[in-house]
């Protein structure tokens, strides 16, 4: 029983948010929108600030179990603004919240899932060297996160995965070819 009433709390909180800012929410809100009582609350959670932290911790080891390959750049970008696409709402009301940093946390983690993945997979039989895979890493990272956090920034009103997948298309070919440079000593 304690799986349910904790998936319960998890669901009322997520409905609420899509609902209403962060700071709107409180306790009794959530244990009256799920049918239980406090205790029960507080018997999963010692508070929101960690009940935030912990579904959103989930919410990546969930992206990260259902995306074990990611085979392109697009996707990369499209695993990590998932669970805004799904909750809009509820991603702009945590982003403007005081807990924006468990947000920033949450998409890093998940950019650096997805593009460790994709670079991992793409380049496996590439003889690179691996202090110029972690800096692609790094790169391809911090430009995920960054045209995510831009676009909620922006309010998310833009057709961020369009405007993402067209700079992917733009930019056919420059990965392939850092790579070949590389492996090949040019640099």
């Amino acid at each position: 029983m304690p799986g349910f009433t904790k998936r319960a709390i998890r669901n009322s909180f997520i409905k609420l948010l899509n609902e209403r800012p962060v700071n709107q929410i409180t306790i009794r809100d959530i244990v009256e929108d799920c049918g239980i009582n406090r205790n029960s609350f507080y018997y999963h959670y010692q508070d929101m600030p960690s009940m935030i932290e912990e579904i959103v911790l989930e919410e990546v080891n969930v992206i990260i179990q259902e995306k074990p390959t990611i085979d392109s750049l697009e996707e990369c970008l499209d695993v990590a603004i998932s669970f805004a696409l799904e909750n809009r709402r509820a991603a702009m009301h945590l982003y403007n919240s005081s807990n924006r940093d468990v947000f920033e946390q949450y998409l890093w983690r998940v950019c650096e899932y997805a593009v460790s993945t994709y670079i991992s997979t793409a380049f496996a039989e590439e003889p690179v060297p691996e202090e110029d895979l972690g800096i692609l890493i790094r790169m391809y990272k911090w430009e995920c996160f960054g045209a995510v956090v831009d676009w909620m920034r922006a309010g998310m009103k833009e057709d961020i995965q369009a405007i993402f997948h067209r700079i992917c298309q733009l930019k056919r070919g420059m990965l392939e070819e850092v790579i070949r440079r590389s492996a090949s000593g040019e640099v």
